[in-house]
């Protein structure tokens, strides 16, 4: 099934929520509504004033939880408070219309969302992340044109496998390719992806490997394909996205892995940075879980007993134990940020044992999350098989998130060979 391709930037978030789909439309299949003047919007300055925000936000993500489920996308009204807050801009210069704010605080604002709703987290990591390659990484003027025209002008893709080939031609690339986890794609304006140069079927790059760029495509010239039909993350739209001999102008691509920054700053010294906040989107899942079991643990009395669960022996052990993975495994996270980012603002290179560290705290942020709402799961007993039960979702959403190659457990072999001196054979390392 094919979602139509998406609307001209700025029209899809900027226009008013869509009206419900006839009977019998294809599931997940928008409308387009007209583009009109672009409505003037507050954005909070600095990270602590972007944290409050985020947290006002939550009650409303959580009453739009069963809609984002049922819909396989986040609703139309929800980005566009999202964006009026200024959180997929968070990761963005001053000069962006940012407040470029530091990887711990947007740690933080990832994961107050995550208590509320895992897609969402994920949709806001996501385009923030993207944000921040293409404001970072393209020329000030060229980001500026994406993402500054209109404020719901939001930005996603596909950027560490390169599913495309690209042929050079006059000015820039001809551009085919099918990337999967588009997660976002619904409602951004423009898309990325990236993709192999590829002149006569080779173009090695200095050292002989293939040249790799990402390219940055409006939503208009992207085909958006219904796939994403999963157990978790259900409203992150992930679907497919493909685009077939499209032109790419020279200045709207990027080579994350070897072009130097457009900004300067620490918050562009290094190149793995983006991935910090997924710590924080599995910890807040974490959290929530706690959370869920500690309400239920306190209403409801098992069958054959006289007390509540709270009172059972086993259930007590296991709220512990969760309670001690999910805040140890922050306090790993936040000191390794902590340390990083002092490092990156001394204009410093990060040592290889920082490096190491950093992605080890990642992984393991996710690993300790999964455990922790396993225990939940389980101490819940037969009530969190039911939909009405938060740890159903929260199941769910965090063994999808777990699946996730930047998160999995293979990583941390690059890490270990960091720590043992040796090169991690791995990008964003």
């Amino acid at each position: 099934m094919t979602i139509r391709a998406a609307p001209t930037p700025g029209s899809q978030i900027g226009a008013r929520p869509p009206a419900p789909a006839p009977a019998g439309a294809a599931r997940g299949e928008r409308d387009t509504p007209p583009t009109r003047a672009a409505p003037q919007t507050t954005r909070p300055e600095g990270g602590p004033a972007l944290l409050a925000a985020a947290r006002a936000l939550l009650p409303r993500i959580r009453a739009a939880a069963e809609e984002i489920e049922r819909e396989r996308r986040l609703p139309v009204a929800l980005v566009r408070a999202l964006a009026d807050a200024g959180l997929f801009r968070m990761s963005l210069p001053p000069s962006l219309g940012g407040p470029a704010i530091d990887p711990l605080t947007r740690f933080e604002v990832i994961e107050a969302v995550a208590t509320a709703d895992a897609a969402t987290a994920w949709c806001l990591e996501i385009g923030s992340s993207v944000a921040w390659m293409v404001g970072g990484w393209l020329r000030e003027d060229v980001a500026r044109a994406i993402l500054c025209r209109h404020p719901y002008d939001l930005v996603c893709g596909a950027v560490a496998v390169p599913r495309g080939h690209a042929r050079p031609v006059p000015g820039g690339y001809r551009l085919t390719g099918r990337w999967p986890w588009g997660s976002g794609c619904t409602h951004s304006a423009w898309i990325a992806g990236a993709g192999v140069v590829a002149d006569d079927g080779a173009s090695p790059g200095p050292t002989g490997a293939p040249v790799v760029r990402v390219f940055v495509v409006p939503a208009s010239e992207v085909e958006i394909i219904d796939t994403w039909t999963s157990i978790g993350l259900r409203g992150s739209g992930s679907h497919d996205y493909a685009v077939r001999d499209v032109f790419v102008p020279e200045e709207r691509t990027f080579s994350l892995l070897s072009d130097p920054p457009a900004q300067s700053g620490p918050l562009f010294a290094f190149r793995g940075l983006y991935l910090s906040a997924a710590a924080g989107l599995a910890l807040g899942v974490g959290r929530a879980a706690i959370e869920a079991l500690v309400e239920l643990a306190a209403v409801k009395v098992p069958n054959r007993a006289t007390t509540l669960l709270r009172e059972r022996g086993p259930v007590q052990a296991q709220v512990a134990q969760a309670e001690a993975l999910v805040g140890s495994a922050r306090a790993f996270a936040c000191e390794v940020l902590a340390d990083l980012w002092r490092t990156l603002r001394a204009g410093d290179e990060p040592s290889a044992r920082q490096r190491a560290r950093y992605r080890l705290a990642i992984t393991h942020a996710m690993q300790a999350a999964t455990q922790a709402v396993d225990l939940m799961y389980g101490a819940a007993g037969g009530s969190a098989v039911y939909t009405s039960c938060p740890l159903e979702r929260q199941f769910r959403d965090i063994h999808t998130l777990a699946q996730h190659a930047s998160l999995a457990p293979t990583t941390l072999e690059p890490a270990g060979r960091l720590l043992l001196g040796l090169e991690p054979g791995a990008p964003f390392f």
